[in-house]
């Protein structure tokens, strides 16, 4: 078991003067040094002490040893400048909007909490994995992409950018669709440019296939258990061979379907609208695919008012106490499945021409049409029967 530590990292910065973060198993003891030394404390945690007169400078850093070493705290000086000012300078140079916060992970557990939001499954992945971060810097554009960047392990400088996600995700290695973070340069204007021609067009094309990877997931459940219904009321039997004794329950049967197609289709929901306005048909081998892309967007207004109804019910639920049990849940579930059933199948029967052109219309253009993309979904039973025309009503 690795001994308890109480460490201090000593950097510089332009604005700040001398920058120390304390690390370790017993940081506290780092930062009571600190504080002893006459150091002070900034928000995020960070203390600074000013080097704008020497001879004052000299005698905190002389205080700074011999508190240090009264708590039993060790002093590393980094020869890199302070992380907080490099995430600054190249925010300012990304195109947009972007900002950057300083992260400390004084103890070894917080770098942890960065496992659920990375996604990466390249050397940053490993960097965490096998070395102690004890501090990132988070930039963010306010439109929803954060990255972490921080400084390259066993490397004198440079440093390592890779993606934050707030999305649910599975092992980063299994999902085809993960970015790999990239070395940057020292230098903050020339990684700002790296990341602006390089990383974030390679974030919007994953984010991209990402979303259609959901989407077609989601058919696929669906479509599974469709054709399970399909046969059910076709044989009379239950999946297990059981026979129906009542016709009737083929209504429960539907239910059924409908409660647990409306959780997969809620993907279609949330991730198709944008991914259809990529498309264009007319630019791709399949000008065709127009009248398809045509049905599907209509099928998507159609669900609108149940979309709806779903998120106002979950808003509801989450601003007051009470909420409703598993079976209730089952049953809303259950109804804005069936009142969008033609919708779920028009997709079903049009999905194949959804996927080829989402593919084509990854951002970027031809050339990002080589990138690692999600298994295709080529194993497809025969299309359903064309849906019907009108709108269901709840």
């Amino acid at each position: 078991m690795p001994k308890s530590t109480a460490e201090i990292t000593l950097t510089t910065s332009r604005h700040l003067g001398l920058v120390a973060i304390a690390h370790g198993e017993k940081y506290q003891l780092a930062n009571r040094a600190l504080d002893e030394a006459g150091f002070t404390r900034l928000r995020h945690g960070a203390s600074t002490a000013p080097l704008t007169d020497p001879e004052a400078a000299r005698r905190t850093a002389s205080a700074l040893v011999h508190h240090a070493h009264a708590h039993g705290a060790t002093i590393t000086t980094s020869t890199r400048p302070y992380l907080g000012d490099i995430g600054t300078e190249i925010a300012a140079q990304l195109p947009g909007t972007w900002t950057a916060e300083l992260e400390i992970y004084s103890h070894r557990l917080w770098q942890e909490d960065l496992w659920p939001m990375l996604w990466e499954a390249g050397e940053m992945y490993r960097a965490l994995e096998e070395h102690r971060i004890p501090f990132a810097s988070v930039l963010k554009n306010g439109a929803g992409t954060e990255l972490l960047l921080i400084e390259r392990p066993g490397h004198s400088s440079g440093y390592l950018l890779g993606a934050l996600t707030d999305r649910e995700q599975e092992d980063p290695h299994d999902d085809p669709t993960t970015p790999h973070s990239i070395v940057l340069p020292a230098d903050p204007g020339r990684a700002a440019r790296a990341i602006a021609d390089t990383f974030l067009p390679a974030h919007r094309r994953a984010l991209h296939h990402q979303d259609l990877y959901t989407v077609l997931n989601g058919l696929a459940r669906i479509r599974e258990e469709h054709e399970t219904l399909q046969t059910i009321k076709e044989s009379g039997r239950y999946s297990d061979g059981v026979p129906l004794r009542d016709p009737r329950l083929i209504a429960g049967v539907e239910r059924d379907f409908a409660d647990h197609a409306w959780l997969s289709y809620r993907a279609v929901l949330e991730h198709a609208p944008l991914l259809l306005t990529r498309c264009r048909p007319a630019a791709t081998p399949w000008p065709e695919d127009v009248a398809a892309l045509n049905r599907l967007r209509e099928a998507l207004a159609h669900s609108q008012d149940a979309w709806d109804e779903w998120n106002d019910l979950r808003r509801e639920l989450h601003s007051i106490p009470a909420t409703l049990s598993a079976h209730e849940w089952s049953q809303v579930r259950g109804q804005l499945g069936l009142a969008v059933l033609p919708a779920i199948e028009t997709w079903l029967s049009d999905s194949e021409v959804f996927e080829r052109q989402v593919r084509v219309a990854v951002p970027g253009g031809p050339a990002a049409l080589s990138a690692p993309t999600p298994r295709l979904l080529t194993a497809r039973p025969a299309a359903l029967p064309a849906p019907r025309s009108t709108p269901a009503h709840r």
